[in-house]
């Protein structure tokens, strides 16, 4: 009998150790904690990605494979959306990539969605904040850069009335491929008739569309702010508002063909003048959050992730009159942070995403005026997101730009006259840098700034508004890769179409 010594005890500790570490993948492992991601391609916040990209993400140990799939692993281009292809492995099963089987839209944001069911061959899972980050497709050629003066031609005014007399109020406008054909159409947010009105684009070329579908879909009262989704992960896009007057959020599915199931009807705090879609608690799914004025604070209202919503939870922002809403990841975390515009203070507030549904104050920059809308994006190339807002009422907005780790820098303002009530940015000359136009409801314009690729902005033109400017809308409703724009006047209720003519 041989007896055991406390080294023979160790050493058979190290032999059971090192024999669990050479397991084979389908066998189980010790786990070594959570999965982590080490890298992504294409790069967060990288701008002027090719429109036919593949999408990568590798993380740090062997993948479960069975559990990568379309539901744990989201790709959604803004106006494209759902990006449906060819999943493989490559890299010892710890790098997935998507190739999509169309390419995404000229110029437009893609997010990516990573949920926390991924889980490693040795057992452990990603963590529960699961894992966000977005890009931008390129707009125009590459080899056609650096671009010429700004150059577009106005093709075509859609009426958004039924009849001249029964005004709409045609507040917003959100693009998306509806009926995915692969060619954008357009949803006008409408205050006065509360309903969506879907134009579908022609599908030839000429970036013209039929008249609005009849009857229009039902939504909340003074609805506004808006953006489109796909709540339900069925591939076709759907849309949420932010109703003013009923304090609500109205979210409506699509059928894949310009139409929509009736809404849900999810109440929030008093009048949310804005509205976010981001994943707040990891799943994967896209929740929503709401800036809410009268409210003075900020709600969320989590997915289920079959498009139903649960009721809102709300909170602070730790400002006064939360007026404007944007979402992205600020600090580099992986995780969507939400930044705040407060109107009574003016000030811009930056919420950092805890990945389980709540969010942690970084800090408040001055906004440069009394906000009403902002717009996320990386202005000057630094990988980081930056903060472009609209301030109503001051005449003016300004670009604040991000330092990569949740705080801004103070706020460089531009003038623009009027109340300006839309901030909106796009690469509009194809040079891979975001421009910017705010919509100027008292003087009747939108003002085109280009930036210079290192986040400055001047003044380039302006485009007249028959009555009222309210949103710019950037979108390639032609197919040719570049940023065209559908820009939406609320008291003529009209659609202004202007084909960019950038060679």
């Amino acid at each position: 009998m041989i007896k055991r010594t406390a080294s023979h005890r160790v050493g058979a500790l190290v032999f059971t150790l090192l024999a669990a570490a050479s397991l084979s993948a389908g066998e189980r492992r010790v786990p070594l904690g959570d999965m982590q991601v080490a890298s992504t391609s294409p790069l967060r916040h990288r701008g002027a990605v090719p429109w036919n990209t593949t999408v990568s993400v590798t993380f740090d140990r062997a993948l479960q494979t069975s559990t990568v799939n379309p539901s744990t692993f989201r790709v959604r281009g803004r106006w494209s959306g759902r990006a449906d292809g060819v999943m493989s492995f490559s890299n010892g099963n710890r790098t997935v990539t998507l190739t999509p089987t169309r390419a995404f839209s000229g110029g437009e944001l893609v997010y990516v969605n990573l949920g926390r069911a991924i889980t490693a061959a040795d057992g452990s899972p990603l963590r529960s904040a699961g894992y966000a980050f977005q890009f931008t497709v390129a707009s125009g050629l590459p080899a056609a850069r650096p671009r010429g003066p700004l150059a577009f031609s106005s093709i075509d005014t859609l009426e958004v009335r039924t009849t001249p007399s029964a005004g709409t109020r045609a507040y917003g406008g959100l693009g998306a491929d509806f009926d995915r054909d692969g060619w954008l159409d357009l949803a006008i947010v409408n205050e006065d008739s509360a309903d969506l009105r879907v134009f579908l684009n022609t599908a030839d070329g000429t970036g013209l569309y039929d008249p609005f579908l009849q009857p229009p879909t039902p939504i909340g009262h003074v609805a506004s702010p808006n953006e489109p989704g796909d709540f339900n992960n069925d591939g076709f896009p759907d849309a949420a508002t932010a109703n003013v007057a009923d304090n609500t959020v109205s979210i409506v599915l699509g059928n894949g063909d310009g139409t929509f199931d009736p809404q849900q009807v999810v109440a929030v705090g008093g009048a949310p003048h804005g509205l976010a879609v981001l994943d707040a608690d990891g799943d994967g799914d896209p929740d929503i959050a709401t800036a809410n004025t009268n409210g003075n604070n900020v709600s969320l209202l989590l997915n289920n992730g079959t498009g139903v919503f649960g009721p809102a939870t709300s909170f602070d922002s730790g400002g006064n009159g939360e007026y404007s809403l944007g979402a992205g990841d600020m600090n580099h975390d992986g995780i969507d942070d939400l930044v705040v515009g407060t109107r009574n203070d003016q000030l811009i507030h930056v919420l950092a995403g805890n990945g389980n549904g709540t969010f942690t104050s970084v800090g408040s920059r001055p906004a440069g005026g009394s906000t009403w809308q902002l717009a996320l994006g990386d202005v000057d190339g630094d990988l980081d997101l930056d903060v472009a807002t609209g301030n109503g009422g001051s005449n003016n907005g300004a670009i604040l730009k991000g330092n990569g780790n949740g705080t801004l820098e103070p706020p460089v303002v531009v003038s623009a006259a009027g109340s300006i009530v839309a901030s909106d940015l796009g690469d509009l000359d194809g040079d891979g840098d975001l421009d910017w136009i705010l919509s100027s409801f008292g003087a009747a314009r939108w003002f085109v700034f280009r930036n210079n690729g290192t986040g400055t902005m001047s003044s380039a033109m302006s485009f007249v508004a028959p009555a009222a400017a309210s949103c710019a809308v950037f979108l390639d409703f032609d197919n040719d890769h570049d940023l065209d724009l559908a820009l939406v006047d609320e008291v003529a209720d009209v659609v202004l179409l202007m084909r960019n003519d950038q060679p």
